[in-house]
């Protein structure tokens, strides 16, 4: 089976050989030059200035973490600052977010489908630019 990695965010595999496909104008068979592709998401794991994200997590990750039992917390646009006491697992189901650790001029942005953990003892400014929506435990 041939496979294609496509922006490291993608694989696509060559799931069906070529086969015969039957013309519906013309009553004939003919050969076909195509493939059935299948695209399979893989999660992609970044750790920049502290804050670890792994963008578009599969479902048993969520669920052997006990994401959707976890409490909700909502916020609109907005920019505050904040600083975790405790170490923060999150995943965002819906919003955009730029963050900034204290002494960087770097951000982090996250969002919708995003697994994030912030480190304990990290101060930072959070810069809200869509509504956000998460689940959240702190450890």
């Amino acid at each position: 089976m041939a496979s294609l990695r496509v922006n490291n965010s993608f694989s696509i595999l060559n799931t069906e050989p070529k086969r015969s496909l039957f013309s519906a104008t013309t009553g004939r068979s003919r050969r076909s030059s195509s493939v059935r592709l299948t695209v399979v998401a893989e999660t992609m794991s970044t750790d920049k200035l502290g804050i670890k994200v792994d963008k578009n997590p599969p479902e048993s990750r969520l669920s052997q973490l006990g994401v959707r039992n976890w409490p909700k917390w909502s916020c609109p646009p907005s920019k505050f600052p904040w600083t975790y006491s405790d170490k923060e697992t999150c995943y965002l189901l819906e919003g955009k977010v730029k963050v900034t650790p204290n002494g960087s001029n770097e951000s982090v942005e996250i969002g919708a489908g995003d697994l994030v953990e912030f480190p304990k003892g990290m101060s930072c400014t959070w810069d809200v630019s869509v509504a956000v929506d998460k689940h959240y435990n702190f450890s």
